[in-house]
């Protein structure tokens, strides 16, 4: 493999097999330390790729932990220093190095303004993150040398699935968690020609990417590779916010790429493409549903057996080497990606 970003994507399942291995009794521990101390909300803060695990989060923690999940406003503190109130709420940073300031500055100010545990979540214990932090979840990745990170996000949501199953207090998601290595290692499998198949997108400048529910990060992740590796100025929707407005934008070739895995989201998401297939659009589709798959110029698969509230732990991947294909038709060097640095210490 010649570059970092190609050996990262495929270093996945690897990446997920050692986090579970590392990580589940640790986490387990850890939810007995957040149910004694009952947080009754919880605020994220991250930025960039994390901000996209943290959109996972809030379906992951709302729907089987119960959890209502609000994500951070961190300029209120690192600009206007003034950081509202905390009362009651377990407050998460998520980073891939934890090296970035703002997400640190608001773990610094969160107990004193009333969060009852701070919690971390990042490839480096000995960062500033994990140090503020009252607990802290290691990633396992190793380091990863490409600017745009996808072992560090796969890792992400494996965290934040583990810290959900755990606290949701039942037996049932084990054996699937445990199962999702494989699903993403079949996923890279399914999708031995997309990395070819890119090519076909070498005229497209613009682009929108709509998903729902538990895959409305896996839309978001997917525009941001686009943008960091081959320029396009991708946009993700929910496709319920797109209906209000934003699908005047599409004609005739437009490209859409839409995810649409099994599932409680997959209605929609049919009336979705539905509703749009009139205007003509390209239209790239992740699905493991057959009859859905078929409808798409460009089809991504995805494992049948994955349930939808791990589904965005493949869904991303077929996104990872679209972009990774595309930025070479292009002549795009995927580990130099032009103004990027591999940590954006923003404040």
């Amino acid at each position: 493999m010649k570059t970092h970003l190609e050996r990262e994507i495929f270093e996945q399942p690897d990446v997920l097999k050692r986090l579970i291995q590392h990580e589940d009794d640790h986490i387990a521990h850890l939810v007995g330390a957040i149910r004694r101390l009952e947080p009754q909300f919880v605020v994220i803060v991250a930025r960039g790729t994390s901000d996209n695990a943290a959109r996972y989060a809030q379906y992951a923690l709302g729907s089987l932990a119960g959890l209502a999940v609000g994500l951070a406003t961190p300029s209120l503190t690192t600009l206007y220093d003034t950081t509202p109130r905390l009362d009651g709420a377990l407050v998460i940073g998520i980073s891939q190095s934890g090296q970035s300031l703002e997400p640190t500055r608001v773990l610094e100010q969160a107990h004193t303004h009333g969060a009852r545990l701070t919690l971390s979540i990042t490839n480096d214990a000995e960062s500033p993150l994990a140090q503020v932090a009252d607990h802290h979840i290691s990633l396992h990745a190793a380091r990863e040398k490409s600017l745009a990170a996808t072992k560090t996000y796969a890792a992400q949501l494996m965290a934040i699935a583990l810290l959900a199953g755990h606290l949701a207090g039942i037996e049932q998601w084990k054996p699937a968690l445990a199962r999702v290595p494989e699903w993403v290692a079949q996923t890279l499998a399914l999708n031995h020609a997309t990395r070819a198949a890119a090519a076909r997108y070498t005229f497209m400048t613009h682009c929108i990417t709509l998903a729902r529910g538990y895959n409305y990060c896996t839309g978001f992740e997917i525009a941001l590779k686009l943008k960091e590796l081959t320029y396009v100025a991708a946009e993700a929707y929910s496709s319920a916010d797109f209906h209000h407005g934003p699908k005047a934008i599409v004609e005739p070739g437009f490209p859409l790429i839409v995810v649409a895995p099994q599932g409680k989201a997959l209605q929609s998401m049919i009336e979705s493409i539905d509703m749009l297939q009139a205007s003509g659009p390209d239209m790239a589709i992740i699905s493991n549903v057959p009859e859905v798959a078929a409808r798409a110029r460009l089809a991504l698969p995805i494992p049948d057996t994955i349930p939808e509230w791990l589904s965005p732990l493949a869904a991303v991947v077929p996104g990872q080497l679209l972009a990774l294909g595309l930025s070479e038709a292009r002549g795009i060097d995927v580990d130099t990606p032009r103004g990027l640095h591999k940590i954006t210490l923003t404040e």
